[in-house]
């Protein structure tokens, strides 16, 4: 039987990673052209005596990370605070292009080709790009130029089962990923395991070449190759030092910074990579990241007002002030990303196992409610999983789980939905909630989850007229507690599932997190993923499948639509809440960037040292 080795949702970006002002620029880089310097710095009216600024310290920024990464090894991450750390230290053969449109410009390669038949991508290496490694007493240390071979480690390491990724499944549309994956690694020889390694569809013909062969053809393969489970990776280092190979002094990394404190749960830092390829064209002249773990936003906001974060994301309550003051007001930053919020159901777990149950839950959720009175941000009632713009999204449309929206949307609007809700709670056997057992709704410990959570808590024991309780974890335990390889008794009824882009396509949205045979398999919902509930009697998975290996836009799109109903309506496996705002503030003497899809990247900010002293010495 085939083993997913899937697990986990990407935790919204609360780190407050987003924000900008204008500032000349320091170090010795240009300052952008359009950058205002007329407006005095914050916290600097009324001074009479100020340190002048030390222009020997490095320009250093101070952000919170949210919560203690669970990995930096890019075979392992599944999370967005990994991910936000990690992005910084490494780089791969593509990234997301700078226009947040979903289009993937070059990184590591200078370009690719693809076969006409769509199964062969050959990518070209760049061939100044060096690893390195920070030493305490050495500093940065330059080590061998980035190869071919790397790349191919770094994919097969991935698919390896040894390793032990659960985004391998991603990868599996990489000739011989998937079985490689799912293979027994201990009943193999070490001979017929390796050969299996060899046979992943992963080569280097030299130096400077990655050829990919696929098993079906991929309009957005380039953006999985530059995903973080493709980034290459330093053979040497990762076999000699085990588990402890990325800890600070150890580590090997390619990109525009690299790692030097982990204090534990506690902070990070990391200083400016002077060997990356990438600075003369970059825009940045942060040199130095001091980084905080802070899971509860409301400390982290606190911080920031105090000065000891130059940027962090605003707590919901506090979303109303921080508008109607002018100061602050100027420092607030919102903008759409490319992650949903979502609650995903235990669908073999009874009673989550009854589909009548869960479209119950799903419609007894008051959606414009949560976004208004809850989240404050501007955030979007959803009624699918994916946001508008990933490509194949349903967002908005009214034929699907018309519960979600209100009625000036073309929904049923809450009161509707609500009587239909406790109709087929009802129907499932459990009339006025006679009869239903406790239901678990987990969260992890970070971000708003908590007020989200109670919110609907509140929601269905008074709609519903049954009993909900709330548990949170730390967010490590949260992310093994909620993965389909924890069994399922173990596993909360109901949980806060967040996803957000690794690029922008309906086949990373659905199939790779819901498929059951060949993705996560989030909600473990085997018997209800294969039953024919799409047009033409095709079950969730077929469709998925189907819309995999087709290259026409119309069709995938139609087979997207169909698969989102039935995983959303139908099924009912997910209740969708959100399309994502986020709302942060950013000091006036750091300019950055916003990232509707991706992780931020600090090698294009721009933090006046100046303003910044003179503001912290006040």
């Amino acid at each position: 039987m085939k083993t997913i080795k899937g697990v986990v949702l990407l935790a919204l970006a609360v780190m407050g990673l987003a924000g900008c002002a204008a500032a000349p620029a320091q170090s010795g880089n240009p300052a952008p052209a359009a950058l205002a310097t007329s407006q005095p710095a914050v916290g600097t009216s009324g001074a009479t005596a100020v340190a002048a600024p030390d222009d020997s310290q490095p320009v250093t920024l101070n952000i919170n990370v949210a919560a203690e990464p669970p990995t930096l090894d890019p075979s392992l991450a599944t999370d967005a605070v990994s991910l936000n750390v990690m992005a910084n230290l490494f780089v791969g053969l593509t990234r997301l292009s700078d226009a947040d449109d979903g289009s993937v410009d070059p990184e590591l390669a200078t370009g690719w080709e693809v076969s006409d038949d769509g199964l062969i991508y050959t990518f070209h290496l760049r061939d100044d790009a060096r690893w390195v490694r920070y030493t305490e007493g050495d500093g940065v240390e330059q080590l061998r130029p980035v190869a071919a071979r790397d790349v191919v480690y770094g994919v097969r390491r991935t698919c390896d089962p040894r390793t032990g990724s659960e985004y391998a499944y991603v990868d599996y549309i990489i000739a011989g990923c998937a079985a490689l994956n799912n293979a027994d690694a201990v009943a193999l020889s070490e001979t017929d395991l390796q050969a299996m390694i060899d046979a992943v569809g992963v080569t280097a013909p030299d130096a400077t070449t990655v050829e990919f062969t696929l098993t079906t053809p991929a309009p957005y393969f380039p953006a999985i190759a530059g995903m973080w489970i493709n980034w290459p990776q330093y053979r040497e280092v990762i076999e000699n030092a085990g588990d402890g190979w990325t800890e600070p002094g150890v580590i090997v990394t390619n990109g525009p910074y690299v790692l030097t404190e982990w204090r534990h749960n506690d902070s990070m830092a990391a200083m400016k990579n002077p060997l990356w390829y990438g600075w003369p064209d970059a825009r940045g002249n942060i040199e130095r990241v001091e980084m905080s773990m802070l899971g509860e936003p409301a400390t982290a906001y606190a911080m920031y007002e105090a000065g000891a974060l130059d940027t962090t994301t605003v707590p919901p309550p506090d979303i109303p002030a921080a508008l109607a003051d002018s100061t602050m007001a100027a420092e607030v930053h919102r903008y759409a990303t490319s992650c949903s919020n979502a609650i995903g159901f235990t669908a073999t777990k009874p009673p989550m196992d009854n589909i009548l149950v869960r479209k119950a839950l799903s419609a007894a959720i008051d959606r414009q409610s949560l976004v208004d009175n809850v989240l404050k941000g501007g955030e979007i009632p959803a009624n699918s999983f994916a946001p508008a713009m990933i490509f194949g999204n349903t967002a908005g449309d009214s034929q699907i789980a018309p519960w979600t929206l209100p009625a000036d949307k073309g929904g049923w609007g809450y009161d509707m939905a609500l009587k239909q809700a406790q109709e087929w709670l009802a129907e499932a056997g459990y009339p006025n909630g006679e009869g239903f057992p406790v239901i678990t709704l987990m969260h992890a410990q970070i971000g708003d989850s908590a007020q989200v959570m109670q919110a609907i808590q509140a929601m269905w024991e008074q709609g519903l007229d049954i009993k909900v309780s709330v548990e949170s974890q730390e967010f490590g335990v949260y992310l093994a507690t909620t993965s389909n390889m924890t069994p399922v008794e173990e596993r909360p009824h109901a949980f806060r599932l967040i996803w957000c882009a690794d690029y922008p396509d309906e086949n990373n949205w659905l199939h790779e997190v819901f498929n059951t045979d060949e993705g996560m398999n989030l909600v473990s919902w085997d018997r209800d993923a294969n039953t024919p509930l799409g047009p033409d009697g095709m079950s969730f998975n077929e469709m998925t499948v189907a819309a995999q290996q087709t290259t026409d836009p119309a069709t995938r799109q139609n087979l997207y639509a169909a698969a989102e109903k039935v995983l959303v309506d139908d099924a009912a496996a997910i209740a969708p809440l959100n399309y994502s705002v986020l709302v942060e503030v950013t000091k006036p003497y750091l300019e950055r960037t916003y990232p509707g899809i991706g992780v931020s990247e600090w090698r294009d900010w721009v933090l006046d040292w100046q303003t910044k002293q003179l503001v912290i010495s006040n």
